[in-house]
């Protein structure tokens, strides 16, 4: 088998549909499966998975972090080439897994990664830090070891010596991309090989991923500090950067008060992150890792509020 595709899911069923028929419809000259490493979804996604032919694993709850169910998909595959794609993004083209997978196929690179877009319900300030980090074009041979396994290749063999580090909260990409650069292989950037990365979540789990990544990048860049001047300094410059990009697109008034919140999550995520010295409780760990649904959390929010008016 030449490429394995990963996918990590649990309760995928709203985009992994559309996500494995992108897939199904790959323009390839070389075989490729479909690996599916769930842990321990309780909506349709492992039926949606049977249907397309996946082959699929399974990690306990209890067990997962992110590197770990990465190395258990990385087992279970058969591939010289390993692709990452997160359960709710959708490749742009039929030739997205040719591409980016080639610098790894013919040696250019040990880890590649490709371009990650927006979609219509993606936040506005999201679409900005895409922009950022996956512009659209650029030399393909980065000179540091940013990466993201939302849409990424590495070699087989290069991931069996190294293995995703299994303790960390977040960017398991960055810390394997590290340990490659470090060794004198440079890391990959595919900007013909995009894909719409669908954040549909709300303020708290907004938060709650950037609080997660910035306690994952303590461990793999100690040297890295957010003090409260830094929070500050970084919230005020990126409402004011999108500002000023939204005036531009004549949205600034319908997207004002999501600027501000978006802003607002992720830089003081950021900054409780790096803060972080205790060990993760198993109730973080939940939040982390396995954050509730948008509309359950509106549910539950309702159902507090409805009882407090009643006992009231």
């Amino acid at each position: 088998m030449e490429v394995s595709i990963v996918i990590r899911t649990y309760n995928e069923q709203l985009h992994l549909p559309e996500l494995l028929d992108a897939i199904s419809r790959q323009k390839v000259d070389f075989d490729f499966e479909t690996v599916i490493v769930d842990s321990g979804s309780t909506d349709n996604t492992l039926d949606i998975a049977n249907k397309f032919g996946c082959r699929i694993t399974h990690i306990p709850k209890r067990e997962f972090t992110f590197g770990r169910s990465l190395n258990i998909g990385c087992e279970f595959a058969g591939g010289k080439v390993l692709v990452f794609i997160s359960g709710h993004c959708i490749p742009c083209e039929v030739d997205w897994l040719s591409k980016l997978t080639a610098p790894v196929r013919d040696g250019t690179a040990k880890y590649s990664y490709g371009r990650q877009v927006g979609r219509d319900t993606t936040k506005f300030s999201e679409g900005e830090v895409f922009s950022k980090y996956y512009p659209e074009g650029g030399k393909v041979l980065q000179e540091g070891f940013f990466c993201n396994n939302a849409n990424a290749a590495v070699s087989c063999t290069e991931w069996a010596q190294h293995r995703f580090d299994e303790s960390l909260t977040g960017l398991e990409d960055l810390k394997l991309a590290k340990t490659i650069v470090e060794k004198g292989n440079p890391i990959a950037y595919v900007a013909e090989a995009p894909v719409f990365h669908i954040h549909d979540e709300s303020w708290h789990q907004v938060r709650v991923r950037y609080e997660r990544e910035a306690l994952a990048l303590r461990k793999i860049m100690p040297e890295v500090h957010v003090g409260f001047a830094d929070f500050l300094r970084y919230f005020f410059s990126g409402v004011f950067h999108d500002f000023g990009i939204a005036l531009e697109q004549r949205m600034l008034f319908k997207r004002a008060g999501e600027i501000i919140a978006f802003r607002w999550m992720q830089f003081w995520g950021t900054y409780r992150g790096n803060l972080e010295h205790r060990q993760v409780s198993a109730k973080q760990r939940e939040e982390y890792f396995y954050p509730k649904p948008k509309g359950r959390q509106n549910n539950e929010q309702t159902d507090r509020r409805s009882s407090t008016y009643e006992s009231s």
